[in-house]
């Protein structure tokens, strides 16, 4: 059977891990946003302000960790609910 609570911790680790290596990137290397924004969503837009501060890492870092928190619930719930 699934350890919930292991598997939620892994994936916040995990996500924390992530976001933070990409916002740092990101800080370092602006025209990295340009190009994800372009290729990866096919969208041609440009950036006015830059949103880089203490605040908006934190609130990201909690934003996201929420979402990946209840994709992992509805994984474990869907594990638990489909037969084999």
């Amino acid at each position: 059977m699934i350890n919930i609570k292991h598997l939620l911790k892994v994936a916040s680790a995990w996500t924390s891990i992530v976001y933070t290596v990409c916002y740092v990137w990101m800080a370092i290397y602006p025209p990295v946003r340009i190009m994800t924004m372009r290729y990866a969503f096919h969208a041609n837009t440009t950036f006015g302000v830059n949103y880089f501060s203490l605040g908006y890492f934190i609130t990201g870092l909690i934003i996201w960790n929420i979402v990946a928190i209840l994709a992992i619930w509805l994984f474990v719930w869907l594990f638990k609910t489909i037969k084999q």
